[in-house]
């Protein structure tokens, strides 16, 4: 028996199967039924198969356009997919440890860089990235079609799990009947997700620094929010109080799915609250979390093959047609936001509306499914990435020369609101001159804030600088909103900072009426949006402004905020 010990940040004595979650590298590791593995070890090969169909495509595109020489460069990528070392070594520990075939890969990633590490020819041990750019491909390939809820859908009962950090936005797609509790390495008892843990009744553990790195998947574990600590191997005496817990603590979790009518704060102030969805498919957990409605439908997710399916079935006029009129029947008289396709074609900023607009084509054809599902419902369009007006004025005409095609009048297409996101510093910072073109905004607050701060989430050297509380956010946060206002027309906020509780009040307080977020997330917004008073929330947000730091704000808010809610 083993004990890490860290900061209680929720009360409660649990026990299960630990399930462990690597954030930062986006793997999940649990364990694998033995009747699953022969399907795990199935998919490692499918994996495989798409992998070398994507490099061999994009090996003979760099040979048309730029030579064999340069092509050449993913020969070796090909070649490691037949080695022994690699898809059969993650069969072999699939097997052998029973744990997915996302992890299998990541370890075998792991042990090949190791070998890097220690080369001494600075040309060789370079090489390394080619084995991390093939692991990359491999676990996304392994990922296609699968949202992070999906994954922590697929944990058996009486799991819990340990993450080296655990966003709002990612607690709240958890089944909590499920996995019990939850462990991290990063955190404090302000930490959002533990403030989240303790609305919901989930014991938890924070700040215990390395326990990804201890704790075994599937290895059993208990957790106790009251003394900080986790305990691998736990003997009987504590797995018996930690059953006492379970039977008499009902988990809240597993009723906050029954609407409770419109959020609407002590004091009379109405808060729409709308879902972000990944597949039509989610339509029905937004219904029965009580969405008003869809705030943003991630179309790309019909393009499962990337940039080179726009020109593929997947993309084709009537499937995306059939797709857009059945989510809108499906959330009448709710308005659905769909957010046009917002993919990423080499990165350096090659993406969203301006990628759109650089490939016409494709575009047209979205547009025009768009709008002929729009006559079955309340239909929003939504333009990602947009940099400046003359991008908003490009789109809006093509959606004009789509809607004439299809003998759609001008009062017809009135009706179908054209919004745009502000997603980067310029737009922004040009908000007053967008929301002039536009219907309506959306702030996107995900990348907002990595192109604010200059911080990739992905890359472990900065990630901890990814704050949504810096001042700087919240400037241009109610920079929009004032920009709206000015127009007279509907700003909302999606993207994490909507998941999280505490922000979602201060988001209030700075004015904002309109958020999208996960399905998961909105019973607990509305049942705490309906314990404060907006006039309160405004006075935090005041106080708010004029602090200078994210942990100078993050104070405020776990002194007032948190404190509201619970008395």
């Amino acid at each position: 028996m083993q004990r890490l010990t860290g900061i209680g940040a929720s009360p409660g004595l649990v026990a299960g199967r630990a399930v462990v979650l690597i954030h930062r590298e986006q793997v999940l590791r649990y364990r694998v039924p033995a009747e699953r593995l022969n399907r795990e070890i199935a998919r490692l090969g499918a994996s495989r198969d798409l992998a070398r169909q994507q490099l061999t495509e994009i090996r003979s595109s760099v040979s048309r356009k730029h030579g064999a020489d340069l092509a050449s460069i993913f020969d070796a990528q090909l070649m490691m997919l037949d080695d022994q070392k690699l898809i059969p070594r993650a069969a072999e520990i699939v097997r052998e440890q029973r744990v997915n075939a996302a992890w299998a890969i990541q370890r075998v990633f792991d042990e090949f860089g190791a070998v890097f590490d220690d080369i001494a020819d600075a040309y060789l041990r370079e090489r390394k990235g080619d084995v991390s750019d093939l692991a990359g491909r491999l676990k996304m390939n392994l990922r296609r079609g699968a949202s992070s809820r999906d994954l922590l859908q697929e944990l058996d009962e009486a799991s819990v799990l340990v993450a080296d950090e655990l966003p709002p936005s990612i607690a709240a797609q958890i089944d909590w009947a499920k996995v019990r509790g939850f462990a991290t390495d990063a955190g404090s008892r302000t930490y959002h997700t533990a403030i989240l843990a303790r609305s919901l009744g989930v014991p938890a553990v924070v700040g215990l620094q390395n326990a990804t790195r201890i704790v075994q998947a599937g290895q059993a574990i208990a957790l106790d929010g009251d003394t900080g600590e986790l305990v691998l191997d736990p003997g009987e005496e504590i797995l018996a109080r930690a059953r006492l817990h379970v039977d008499d603590v009902a988990p809240i979790a597993g009723q906050q799915g029954e609407p409770s009518g419109p959020a609407v704060t002590s004091d009379g102030i109405r808060v729409r609250l709308d879902a972000n969805i990944e597949f039509p498919d989610d339509l029905a957990a937004a219904r029965y979390a009580g969405a008003e409605g869809i705030g943003l439908y991630r179309s790309e997710f019909l393009l499962m093959g990337g940039v080179r399916a726009w020109g593929a079935a997947s993309a084709d006029e009537e499937e995306q047609y059939a797709v857009y009129r059945r989510m809108l029947e499906g959330m009448a008289p709710g308005a659905v936001t769909i957010r046009t396709f917002d993919l990423d074609e080499e990165g350096g900023g090659m993406r969203g509306l301006r990628l759109s607009l650089l490939k016409p084509e494709p575009f047209r054809r979205q547009l025009r499914a768009l709008l002929r599902a729009s006559r079955h419902g309340a239909l929003r369009i939504m333009f990602p990435f947009v940099s400046g007006v003359e991008e908003l004025r490009d789109a809006r005409q093509m959606i004009k020369e789509a809607a004439a095609e299809l003998g759609i009048a001008d009062r017809e297409l009135a009706r179908v609101p054209v919004g745009a996101m502000i997603e980067v510093p310029a737009a922004a910072y040009t908000a007053d001159l967008i929301a002039r073109e536009a219907d309506f905004l959306t702030i996107g607050t995900n990348d907002l804030i990595q192109y604010c701060l200059a911080v990739d989430r992905s890359d472990a050297r900065v990630s901890q600088l990814y704050e949504p509380l810096h001042p700087a956010i919240l400037r241009m946060v109610v920079m929009v909103r004032r920009a709206a206002a000015r127009q007279r027309i509907p700003v909302s906020l999606c993207g994490e900072m909507a998941s999280d509780p505490v922000v979602l009040a201060l988001l209030v307080g700075l004015g904002l009426r309109e958020f999208s977020m996960t399905p998961a997330a909105i019973p607990l917004a509305r049942r705490l949006l309906q314990e404060m008073r907006s006039d309160e929330l405004h006075a935090i947000a005041r106080r708010v402004l004029r602090l200078s730091t994210a942990d100078e704000i993050e104070t405020e808010l776990e002194r007032n905020i948190v404190v509201s809610q619970r008395s």
